[in-house]
């Protein structure tokens, strides 16, 4: 449910290069290419800190990225490119998020160790994957069945046990358990719903694309108040896939 890709560089290094230095890593031959993704990361935050606000990105958000196998959410015909800066698809019409902005988004959230953090839009579970390497608990939603029902089973294969992911609408959020210490949406958005507003916690962070289907939308930092305002910061151009569901 992801981004089609906002910067044009890319890294390709060949998965040749990932075997050939297997010596320095037997157990993970795709290690080399995270590390590399990892640089490319790094670089590219330096480029985007004047709209970003962000010079490098948090120590534990690039160790999260250095650690998920992005190749293991992504389909078979696309591992060779899994660790590419750019969205990759993954079937249904969506896409597994472009590095650089799954790390963007994670860093805006500020997650830490003891917070509860609400997933809209699960696609893969890579996101996912990320925010339980910094939160206590993560709850996502996918509306749409199958990816939903492959992420579920995926995150359980790969040891993601604080993640619970479920079928569901989006818009209307996973009420149950909030209230959220960060709130992250993965599809653009017509409006902020108010459902996620109301489940947001008092001091937290929501990161949601907003604007048109398959225009040009902007990435918003909304956090909120102790009497319960919200403040809204425009942080980046972006385009991602439509927010299914709502209303």
């Amino acid at each position: 449910m992801k981004p089609v890709m906002l910067l044009t560089r890319i890294l390709a290094p060949a998965i040749a290069l990932a075997l050939a230095s297997a010596g320095l890593h037997a157990d993970d031959p795709f290690a080399p290419l995270r590390d590399a993704m990892v640089r490319e990361i790094a670089n590219l935050s330096s480029v985007t800190r004047d709209e970003t606000g962000r010079v490098e990105f948090a120590a534990p958000v690039m160790a999260a990225m250095a650690k998920v196998p992005r190749h293991r959410f992504v389909p078979p015909d696309e591992v060779p490119y899994a660790y590419e800066n750019r969205p990759l698809p993954i079937g249904y019409g969506q896409t597994i998020s472009q590095p650089y902005i799954v790390a963007l988004m994670t860093d805006l959230t500020q997650v830490g160790p003891g917070d509860v953090v609400l997933e809209i839009g699960t696609g893969s579970g890579y996101q996912a994957a990320i925010l339980a390497e910094l939160a206590q608990a993560v709850y996502t939603m996918e509306i749409i069945e199958p990816l939903a029902v492959q992420a579920g089973e995926r995150l359980g294969r790969l040891g993601y046990a604080k993640v619970q992911a479920r079928l569901g609408d989006g818009y209307h959020g996973w009420p149950e358990h909030g209230p959220y210490d960060a709130i992250l949406v993965t599809a653009a958005a017509s409006h902020v719903p108010p459902p996620l507003i109301a489940q947001l916690k008092v001091g937290g962070r929501m990161v949601i694309p907003v604007g048109a289907p398959f225009m040009i939308q902007y990435l918003l930092l909304i956090e909120k108040a102790g009497d319960g305002s919200v403040s809204t910061r425009q942080v980046l151009p972006v385009r991602f896939v439509p927010l299914v569901g709502g209303g």
